[in-house]
């Protein structure tokens, strides 16, 4: 039998500090401002997060494989609330009852999280163990192995670290050896001793919650229900930050969460903080397209429109539009020397047979708001995303023409949801019609997600990861053009 010694004495190395977090580092500045906009005026906003909430509860079971729900019971669940006539036979893989009790539990542990940030209570092991037992209230039993090796059921203790080895064995006979019993309280105690330490000196909370949640995992301190308590205590660290809790969605859990775990086991921690920036980049990007009035009355929605206008004309307001104007104007100056380079690059390669050559119209140039409005209207609506039309634009065109055959790749620089500092980069491709009985356009789906950015502060810092974009947009151009031909 193979053994893999996955525990050792946890620390906290330098392949950690060096971690790039700017995936969520360059939204997180309009996020922060926008979240005090949301928690004091929308009832929507609230709504949303019961939704997190729920939405946690009911994936957390469903990837530690404690049950199975269809997936479009499942939306149902999370957008209507915990409720049993919901559910009929055959949604599930469990009695209803034990579903439901599951799903309380997890959500009781999720709400407990939240309320713990209010009270600002630190992570101690007597918390953690309050939060085990939380989690486990229904769940009677563990797996194990008997003296002969044999899986068989045994009682689980609740709210206290394990007293016997849990080391799993993979399907290919591999056993994973984590922390022994006899270790677990002096590991917790470092665990705690390293986070209360990175906390002090500031270190990328996003950061932190991933070091906690790995290390956490390779001491695997409890004999069942590791993986739900310290995704919950990786989610308060990120809530005590202005973030959202952690959810890891069935579709993810072998193909990056697994995968990332795994790495991050080898000393290479980057893509479990890179998948934990994209969790948080989702949930963020859903919240910025919730509306801050809600239709409640007519005084009320007057009195905030009125509040609005005033702002607008205010010094410090004037301000903050013109660092809006400029930081606008940088990115779209860093996408033109983008496309600019590439475009050297292309005619370095190719003879006069491929004709090459780049539009745009400038953020502040009022003559060419119009350009690509349909288009846009129709990528937002196909990344499920408001698309402010009030506020500037800007966009490249970037054409390719050979053998009578002529493409032109749109790039367009435009506000996403309600919150005028957060802007999107997306792309489409367009086939145009040259040839007498070709007479009209074809917009071509690149299915290449808008990248969304805050221009609220400084954007030198996000050059290297919208090139990262605009490298990704024209590959997907460059390998749709060369199918077609």
């Amino acid at each position: 039998m193979a053994l893999h010694r996955l525990w050792d004495y946890i620390s906290f190395s330098d392949n950690w500090k060096t971690c790039d977090t700017s995936l969520l580092d360059e939204i997180a500045t309009s996020w922060f401002a926008r979240r005090e906009v949301l928690e004091a005026n929308s009832d929507e906003y609230k709504e949303f997060i019961n939704r997190l909430k729920r939405r946690h509860a009911i994936e957390t079971g469903i990837v530690e494989r404690m049950y199975d729900i269809d997936k479009g019971v499942t939306e149902t669940l999370i957008n209507e609330g915990f409720i049993s006539s919901l559910v009929s036979h055959g949604d599930t893989n469990v009695p209803k009852q034990t579903l439901f009790n599951h799903l309380q539990d997890h959500l009781d542990a999720v709400n407990f999280i939240f309320d713990i940030v209010k009270e600002n209570r630190p992570l101690t092991k007597g918390f953690i163990c309050e939060l085990h037992q939380l989690t486990t209230r229904h769940q009677e039993f563990a797996e194990g192995r008997d003296q002969f090796g044999n899986k068989t059921k045994i009682p689980l203790i609740k709210g206290r670290f394990k007293e016997r080895e849990n080391n799993p064995t993979r399907e290919d006979g591999t056993t994973i050896l984590y922390c022994p019993p006899e270790h677990v309280e002096a590991e917790m105690d470092r665990l705690i001793e390293i986070y209360n330490g990175l906390t002090e000196k500031n270190v990328n909370p996003l950061i932190i919650a991933t070091w906690v949640h790995h290390a956490f995992t390779t001491i695997h301190p409890f004999q069942d229900g590791n993986g739900r308590v310290v995704r919950l205590i990786a989610s308060l660290i990120l809530i005590k930050s202005n973030f959202f809790p952690i959810t890891v969605l069935r579709e993810e859990a072998k193909v990056k969460y697994i995968q990332a775990l795994e790495d991050a086991d080898n000393n290479e921690p980057q893509k479990l903080v890179t998948y934990f920036a994209e969790i948080q980049k989702r949930n963020i990007e859903e919240a910025l397209n919730i509306k801050e009035v809600s239709n409640t009355s007519l005084n009320e929605v007057t009195n905030i429109f009125k509040q609005k206008i005033l702002r607008k004309q205010q010094e410090k307001q004037q301000q903050y539009e013109r660092t809006l104007a400029e930081n606008r104007l940088q990115v779209f100056n860093y996408c033109g020397l983008f496309l600019n380079e590439y475009k050297y690059k292309l005619e370095t390669e190719f003879d006069d047979s491929v004709s090459l050559y780049i539009g745009s119209s400038r953020p502040d140039d009022s003559t060419k708001q119009h350009y690509y409005y349909e288009q846009i209207v129709s990528y937002a609506k196909k990344h499920d995303y408001y698309f402010n039309r009030a506020l500037p634009k800007s966009y490249f065109k970037f054409g390719i023409e050979f053998e009578s055959k002529k493409y032109e790749l749109a790039i367009t620089i435009h506000h996403f949801g309600y919150d005028d500092s957060v802007i999107a980069i997306g792309g489409f491709l367009e086939y145009k019609g040259i040839l007498p009985d070709e007479t009209s356009d074809t917009t071509i789906p690149l299915d290449i997600k808008p990248h969304v950015i805050s221009i609220k502060d400084d954007v030198v810092s996000k050059e290297k990861n919208i090139r990262l974009h605009l490298e990704n947009i024209l590959t997907a151009t460059i390998a749709q053009i060369a199918s077609e031909i």
